[in-house]
């Protein structure tokens, strides 16, 4: 009996179980939406070469300057099968998850959701080609869920049991900008000697919240 050996390229599919249904009520022009894109990717504070941590404070760095700006946001989240489903799918870099900021935008006859992610994408992609992007084998499930969630429990995922913004991961999304996990033993430590440095991104990250960009004007 013949097999077939040839690999299956990586396919990634919609997870209806946990996206949460958007009340869209505004959109971004594609000028706009490419024109963000373009000012977090050249944003200092964003440490986009650092791929591999706190993705979850990028994206909820982006989302809280995009609320201050009146500025439909939402984020893009991708699971692969392994840690989704315990079946064939793995994310780039060995990633469990991967989440960015996401903006709504119409095209033509239908509203799609491009992500702002300059630490895997040099522009701004649709939500599904970004999660195929990082998809490197076997299945990934993406999904589009509000901004003002944060993170996912680590029992039982649903979709309604995320954590939703508070002070305490407003602090870690401070520290993770700065390049310092504070939910993590290993964080805890760096803040006893980097307190004034998670200071001073905070510092930064308050004045950008009161300079709406001037292509949004």
């Amino acid at each position: 009996m013949s097999t077939d050996a040839t690999p299956k390229p990586p396919y990634t599919q919609f997870d209806f179980l946990l996206a949460d249904e958007m009340q869209v009520q505004m959109t971004v022009t594609m000028k706009a939406a490419k024109e963000i894109f373009d000012y977090f990717r050249e944003n200092k504070l964003f440490r986009w070469h650092d791929a591999n941590n706190d993705c979850e404070d990028r994206a909820n760095a982006a989302c809280l300057l995009l609320d201050e700006w009146k500025v439909a946001n939402a984020k893009a989240w991708v699971f692969s099968g392994t840690f989704r489903k315990k079946e064939e799918g793995n994310l780039t870099n060995c990633w469990n998850y991967h989440v960015a900021a996401a903006l709504p935008v119409q095209v033509e006859d239908s509203l799609q959701y491009f992500v702002i992610d300059p630490a895997t994408s040099p522009a701004l992609i649709p939500v599904d080609q970004w999660a195929l992007q990082i998809t490197e084998s076997g299945t990934s499930y993406h999904f589009i869920k509000r901004g003002e969630v944060y993170i996912f429990p680590t029992g039982k995922i649903t979709k309604d049991n995320w954590y939703a913004r508070n002070r305490r991961n407003y602090n870690w999304t401070m520290q993770g900008l700065s390049g310092i996990n504070g939910a993590s033993i290993k964080g805890r430590a760096q803040l006893a000697f980097q307190k004034q440095r998670a200071k001073k991104t905070e510092a930064i990250f308050k004045l950008q919240r009161n300079m709406r960009p001037a292509f949004l004007t």
